[in-house]
């Protein structure tokens, strides 16, 4: 494994270890000033200020857990994608958990001071019956 494979690696980690916490502002450090997420059903969300929004809404709503395989990482310079298998268990203040489970790709870039970020991520998680 390359240097660069296991630092997108070890950045999607982070992603969910800081989702976990609740640690918007280490999560908004870990994605591109233009960050586009796609979601079935829902437009796409741009840029962080988009995403922060949308993480507070949420994180007011109950406890988050979840897992992630990593499947695939190819690097090609300054760009990669990370191809994952995540489950996320999302547990209102009351009422009963909700489970998904899917792929995500990303597409990441490196920066100039050489650190990786999500520049892209299209989400594919549905409900698991």
């Amino acid at each position: 494994m390359t240097a660069d494979e296991q630092a997108i690696r070890t950045l999607i980690a982070n992603w969910m270890d800081a989702t976990k916490a609740g640690d918007l502002d280490r999560i908004l450090e870990l994605m591109d000033d233009e960050v586009v997420f796609l979601g079935a059903g829902r437009p796409p969300m741009r840029g962080k200020a988009s995403f922060a929004e949308a993480s507070r809404a949420m994180e007011r709503g109950g406890r988050f857990e979840g897992a992630v395989t990593v499947e695939e990482v190819r690097v090609f310079g300054d760009w990669a994608y990370c191809w994952n298998s995540i489950t996320v268990t999302m547990t209102p203040e009351s009422g009963a958990p909700t489970r998904l489970a899917g792929p995500a790709m990303a597409v990441l870039r490196r920066k100039p001071d050489g650190r990786w970020v999500i520049f892209r991520d299209a989400n594919m998680l549905a409900p698991v019956q």
